[in-house]
């Protein structure tokens, strides 16, 4: 027995709903979570994505609804990924002014742009034939810096096209400094930018791809991030403050922790967390099969990431959590 006892005992603060809720440290918030949403050219009604139920690509229609619901839901941002109907190596629709992404830019500031920070994909991979982050070289890697030159042109557009936020996602060397610049230049002082600061070669975006039609050949660890390392999420982050990052995000969350942690610790701006379709799509499994409490456990990894560090999270649970939240 501890020399203490039985004077000192935690469970006392443990005893009722009201003690639990008084002391509790951590507390999640609907202005916290971001919702991704995803809208496909060419498509009349929803289609769901098999992989992450409940999920669907959204038409230009239905996206504005989700969009409403997710302002009524008190959400604090929506974050939008296109999907085009036509792919080709340099991802051209990504910088086409009317491309399905720039048209729902528009559509969902018009819509919500009061009462949601909008967001965008500023990535390649859902562009391009070749299911890349970036433009191919002749050797068949990612060429760095004419990757640049596309994001530069997509950071552009999109801005044209109103979006609040731009999330470059492809982690090419020097991408925020090259983006910021090309914003400020285009007269877009005001459009910041969330930076995929540390964005593993992760196992856990299987659904994502579905969702985003990507024909991936090969993988992308010689651009993303070794699972095995940490300490190079603090390099990124360094980097990336200095070129003029507004918020920095980890991504996935819940396999990294650890490194969420440390990047919370670190940095002089907003962390953000991407809770990923694959930690989506374990857990939506799990529940079908009667294996664990859903809604508990929605509220539970997401309060462990907000524990870690987050202060905004990804979730694609965003409108159930934050109606879970406001229920008690």
């Amino acid at each position: 027995m501890s020399a203490e006892f039985p004077y000192v005992r935690p469970r006392r603060l443990r005893s009722t709903p009201a003690m639990r809720r008084l002391v509790a440290e951590t507390r999640l918030h609907p202005a916290e979570l971001i919702l991704p949403a995803f809208v496909r050219e060419g498509i009349t009604e929803p289609r769901p994505i098999t992989s992450m139920p409940g999920v669907v690509q959204h038409t230009r229609d239905t996206l504005r609804r989700a969009a409403v619901e997710a302002a009524e839901a008190g959400l604090g941002g929506i974050m939008l990924f296109g999907v085009p109907e036509v792919q080709d190596a340099v991802g051209s629709e990504g910088t086409n002014p009317d491309g399905i992404l720039q048209q729902a830019i528009r559509d969902v500031v018009a819509e919500v742009g009061d009462q949601l920070v909008v967001m965008s994909d500023l990535c390649l991979d859902e562009y391009t034939d070749h299911g890349h982050c970036g433009v191919l070289a002749e050797d068949g890697g990612v060429d760095n810096d004419a990757t640049l030159l596309r994001y530069a042109e997509m950071a552009v557009v999109q801005a044209d096209a109103g979006v609040h936020l731009v999330g470059p996602s492809g982690m090419m060397d020097g991408q925020i400094g090259v983006i910021r610049r090309a914003l400020d230049e285009a007269g877009h002082q005001d459009t910041g930018i969330l930076a995929y600061t540390a964005k593993y070669a992760s196992a856990f975006y299987g659904p994502f791809r579905e969702a985003v039609g990507s024909s991936l050949k090969g993988d992308r660890k010689t651009y993303q991030q070794d699972p095995a390392n940490a300490r190079e999420s603090l390099r990124e982050l360094e980097q990336d403050v200095a070129e003029g990052a507004d918020l920095v995000m980890v991504k996935p969350a819940m396999a990294y922790l650890d490194v969420l942690r440390q990047i919370a610790d670190a940095s002089p701006v907003p962390v953000s967390a991407y809770q990923v379709s694959g930690e989506y799509a374990m857990i939506e499994a799990a529940a079908a099969n009667g294996w664990v409490d859903r809604e508990r456990i929605i509220l539970e990894t997401l309060t462990s990431i907000r524990r870690a560090g987050a202060e905004q999270i990804l979730t694609y649970w965003a409108v159930e959590a934050a109606r879970l939240l406001a229920r008690g």
